[in-house]
């Protein structure tokens, strides 16, 4: 399931840098994506959008700016982000470890007890993508086969049972674990009593008027126009261009995973970060998200997010995937300047997020 090494970065013909629309319609067509959204900022002005393509097939919806988007993994910014503001309020504490966040008697390895609430939020847990046994093989081959979820046991409570006999890793490199962020789910309900829905709707969503962004999709407005979801580079055994099944979790895994949103929410949403808001919560928190845990030149870790280097210039993204959808956000806080790019196809490119990022940098 990882990115392949053949991907190949098509940015430029002779020389010549492509412009957004050349970039998205060479991309479209040599993945078949029915539609794409790309929205773009530049030294903190206004935002621009770039909109192609149709929903799908049948209904044949345009694409815009307002398109609703299912997001995967950047439901775990929005998740991070709120523990960061109930840390910064005293609610709970960065060396919070599991011993003290899950209910008495919960059964954890020596290990386990010592996992860390940074630790989680910062993928320096040691705890896997997933679990890997018998029940999560046969869930992945019937994914590429029908495209349906394969990650209804980390959406259980059944998750914790993993945590009694793990064993950390000699090296606390990151490691991408949905595992960790389903537990995190867990907890954020546990020791607060409020579901994701509420709290990111009351702490992020409102202050930010964001309000074509929700986990409950099915309320929001366009909803019925949503973009759907096809097959891309996965599922392998799903015709490329296909529909593809939405996935849906109703438990630990909301905050992971169903978040969904539009392109012009997700642009204002990612100038925030470099841009001060009137609401100082959320301007600490923004700020507290930028920080590199694990520096490193590529995929330095941070809260949720993390940051690639390329000379001076630093590039702090985030990328999801679900079902049959693919999402990039991306700002450079230095020049101030953010892109959003949206796509109802699973592939595994983000090249061109990055691309524009490092492109308008010096302009």
């Amino acid at each position: 399931m990882n990115m392949p090494s053949s991907e190949v970065q098509q940015v430029a013909q002779n020389g010549r840098a492509l412009s957004v629309e050349e970039l998205v319609t060479e991309y479209m067509h040599s993945k078949q994506v029915s539609g794409m959204v790309v929205a773009v900022i530049k030294h903190n002005g206004p935002a621009t959008f770039y909109c192609y393509g149709v929903t799908d097939a049948k209904n044949r919806y345009p694409i815009t700016s307002d398109t609703l988007f299912a997001l995967g993994s950047l439901s775990k910014g929005i998740t991070a982000e709120v523990i960061t503001l109930l840390v910064n309020e005293g609610r709970l504490h960065w060396d919070d470890t599991l011993s003290t966040l899950l209910p008495p008697g919960t059964p954890l390895s020596d290990d386990a007890r010592k996992i860390t609430l940074i630790q989680l939020v910062t993928h320096t847990s040691g705890l896997p993508r997933q679990p890997m046994n018998l029940l999560s093989l046969e869930h992945l081959l019937r994914y590429l086969r029908d495209g349906e979820n394969f990650y209804q046991d980390l959406d259980s409570d059944s998750v914790l049972n993993y945590l009694s006999s793990f064993r950390a890793p000699l090296n606390r490199e990151p490691i991408y674990s949905n595992l960790g962020y389903a537990i995190l789910g867990y907890i954020l309900t546990y020791q607060t009593g409020q579901s994701i829905e509420t709290l990111s709707a009351q702490r992020l969503f409102q202050p930010l008027g964001m309000a074509n962004t929700s986990f409950n999709p099915q309320t929001l407005r366009a909803y019925p126009q949503r973009a759907l979801g096809h097959a891309g580079d996965q599922p392998k055994l799903i015709a490329r261009g296909a529909l593809t099944p939405d996935w849906q979790f109703s438990n630990n895994m909301v905050g992971a995973a169903s978040l969904y949103s539009d392109a012009r929410d997700l642009i204002e949403y990612t100038r925030a970060h470099f841009s001060a808001t009137d609401n100082q919560a959320l301007n600490k928190t923004f700020s507290d998200v930028s920080v590199n845990y694990y520096p490193r030149e590529k995929e330095a870790a941070n809260i949720a997010w993390i940051t690639d280097t390329y000379g001076p210039q630093k590039i702090t993204y985030q990328v999801g995937y679900i079902g049959g959808y693919s999402s990039y956000i991306g700002f450079d806080k230095q020049n101030k300047n953010a892109v959003v790019v949206l796509q109802n196809s699973f592939n595994w490119s983000n090249y061109i997020g990055h691309a524009l990022l490092k492109r308008i940098a010096p302009e």
